[in-house]
C-alpha cells in the first residue's frame, strides 16, 4: 500500500472516530448558562447598567500581553540559523526582560489577586 494512502486512511479514520466521539461524549442534559450565547457570567436580558468588574479586563489585557509575547518570540527559532543571531536574540532577551518586570509590578501591586 502506498505511503500516501496509508496516511489518509488513518487520518479519515483518526477524524471519523474524534467526530463521533465529540458528538456522543458531551452531557445529555446541558447546563442553561451553557446553552446561553454568553457566558461571562451576565444575564444577556437584563439591564445594562449592573457596575462591571475591572478586573475582568485586566485579565483579558494580560492575555493578551502574554498571548502577543508568543509572537514576538517566534522569530528567534529562526534566528539561530542566521550568520549574526545575536540581534534578534538581544531584542527577545529584551522583550521576556520587559514582561517579567511587568509581571512581577502587576503581581506586587496585587492586581492578579482576584478576591479581596
Amino acid at each position: 500500500m502506498n505511503l500516501i494512502t496509508m496516511t489518509l486512511m488513518t487520518e479519515i479514520t483518526l477524524s471519523t472516530i474524534l467526530i463521533i466521539l465529540a458528538f456522543w461524549l458531551p452531557e445529555l442534559d446541558p447546563d442553561t448558562e451553557k446553552l446561553s450565547p454568553y457566558e461571562c457570567g451576565f444575564d444577556p436580558l437584563g439591564t445594562a447598567r449592573l457596575p462591571f468588574s475591572l478586573r475582568f479586563f485586566l485579565v483579558a489585557i494580560l492575555f493578551l500581553l502574554f498571548d502577543l509575547e508568543i509572537a514576538l518570540l517566534l522569530p528567534t527559532t529562526w534566528a539561530t540559523q542566521l550568520i549574526n543571531p545575536t540581534t534578534t536574540i538581544f531584542w527577545a532577551t529584551i522583550i521576556l526582560i520587559l514582561l517579567t518586570l511587568g509581571l512581577a509590578y502587576e503581581w506586587a501591586q496585587g492586581g492578579l489577586e482576584w478576591a479581596e
